[in-house]
């Protein structure tokens, strides 16, 4: 199948293909933007270009000059020995056994502390509080009917809903009330600076280890990089022996 050319510049065919190569290599934090049809365009043109003023360049004899000669070894010295550095480490990665062997010597490294899940509705007087309390506790609105009319906290459109957050997240006040609560109940008001806060914890759960699968990735990045690390510095005593280096 014929490679589809998605534009000519300076008689060079562009093709498709050739484009994802280059569109590969730009910075990631670009990357989203080159996805779009505007970034990919901007790319492209940036891309065409470089045929364009090459071309000028040739003409001009600029490639031909002692300045550029100086330039163009000095790039490729440079773009040699990063490619050379990424051949020696590209194979080396931790495996499976490694990262479980390390998980399991340093469990205390992946401790993950309480965790709560909760609603709350925010009032700026105990008085307006305990009404809405009273309320709830007879029935005539649900805790989250509730937040949605009289709580002054955005979460109030949510029903009052905070999410899962942890031990430390809270102003003190709140924090302990939570990590202290009967999950499922209603507690409160309880006083902040914010105000008053009638709060349900639906969910609380204590210290815990995380699970192997949760941080396998991150040991994994880190033993690899370890790894890599040592074959660089091992590789490194090994050129400087062969090749030699002095600093004067």
């Amino acid at each position: 199948m014929e490679e589809k050319v998605i534009a000519i510049s300076a008689g060079h065919e562009i093709t498709e293909s050739e484009f994802n190569e280059f569109a590969a290599r730009i910075p990631q934090q670009q990357q989203e933007y080159i996805h779009t049809p505007e970034g990919r365009q901007q790319a492209l043109t940036q891309y065409a270009n470089y045929f364009l003023f090459e071309k000028l360049g040739q003409e001009k004899k600029y490639d031909e000059s002692e300045e550029y000669r100086k330039i163009l070894e000095g790039v490729q010295r440079e773009l040699l020995s990063q490619y050379t550095l990424t051949q020696i480490v590209k194979d080396i990665k931790a495996t499976e056994e490694e990262c479980h062997t390390y998980y399991e010597e340093h469990k205390d490294m992946f401790q993950k502390g309480a965790q709560a899940k909760a609603k709350h509705i925010l009032t700026a007087t105990e008085e307006e509080s305990l009404k809405i309390l009273d309320a709830i506790q007879k029935e005539e609105k649900t805790f989250e009917e509730a937040a949605k009319e009289y709580s002054t906290c955005p979460s109030g459109a949510q029903g009052g809903d905070l999410g899962t957050f942890g031990r430390g997240q809270m102003v003190k006040e709140f924090d302990e009330a939570v990590f202290t609560a009967e999950v499922g109940k209603v507690l409160g008001p309880v006083k902040t600076d914010f105000g008053y806060h009638l709060i349900r914890v639906d969910e609380l759960s204590g210290d815990s280890i995380a699970a192997f699968e949760e941080v396998a990735p991150q040991i994994e990045q880190q033993l690899t990089a370890e790894k890599q690390n040592e074959v660089y510095m091992a590789t490194r005593t090994e050129v400087i022996e062969k090749y030699g280096l002095e600093f004067k």
